[in-house]
């Protein structure tokens, strides 16, 4: 491999008030020193991206993309190597404005892996499940280690109105390590599969 990878650190929320966005910085600094020239690491916010409803005609595995917000969309996506999904848990899951970003594309996310950092007051390990699920069915390779963040215990939140500050706790820094370890080596194999194809 000649050039470094490309990692997305996808802010999976798009709620305003939401906590991805210190989460996602979090992260992307985190692996920005560790993963040093081995990959160029750059958040996503969605909530910044801005992708309607999905209201492509055709099914996003045809490739046939109308709309310019997808076509956008496509790009980007089809530019990165692997990922690493911020999301919190919204009712047993992850949020639709997550699910929905993924759902737009096909291709562009296949052959690529895919980390996660997620938080809620079970540590956001449900959205991640689903998160799992749906990543399969566009041929994304998802790493075991996950980091879990507990609202309650990683966050400063006098009110609960307010995203209050996050201050993870030391030992989630190990995780994210591993997780990223596991990322760049699982992205740079499938990149060579891409490559070959």
């Amino acid at each position: 491999m000649t050039s470094s990878l490309r990692i997305a650190v996808i802010s999976g929320s798009t709620r305003p008030g939401r906590r991805a966005t210190q989460v996602a910085e979090w992260t992307r600094a985190r692996a920005a020193a560790h993963l040093g020239d081995r990959a160029e690491v750059e958040v996503l916010d969605l909530a910044e991206i801005g992708l309607p409803l999905l209201d492509e005609p055709m099914p996003a595995a045809i490739g046939a993309y109308r709309n310019d917000h997808t076509r956008r969309w496509a790009r980007l996506i089809d530019s990165y190597d692997g990922f690493v999904f911020v999301t919190p848990e919204y009712n047993h899951s992850m949020p639709a404005a997550l699910k929905n970003a993924i759902d737009f594309l096909f291709s562009e996310w296949s052959d690529k892996a895919a980390g996660f950092v997620s938080y809620g007051t079970n540590g956001g390990t449900r959205a991640v499940e689903h998160l799992r699920l749906t990543l399969a069915e566009v041929k994304v390779a998802c790493v075991r280690s996950q980091v879990a963040l507990g609202l309650f215990t990683d966050f400063v939140i006098p009110e609960m109105a307010e995203p209050g500050t996050f201050a993870p706790a030391d030992h989630h820094e190990g995780i994210l390590t591993r997780m990223l370890g596991e990322l760049v080596d699982w992205a740079a194999a499938l990149r060579t599969l891409r490559v070959s194809q």
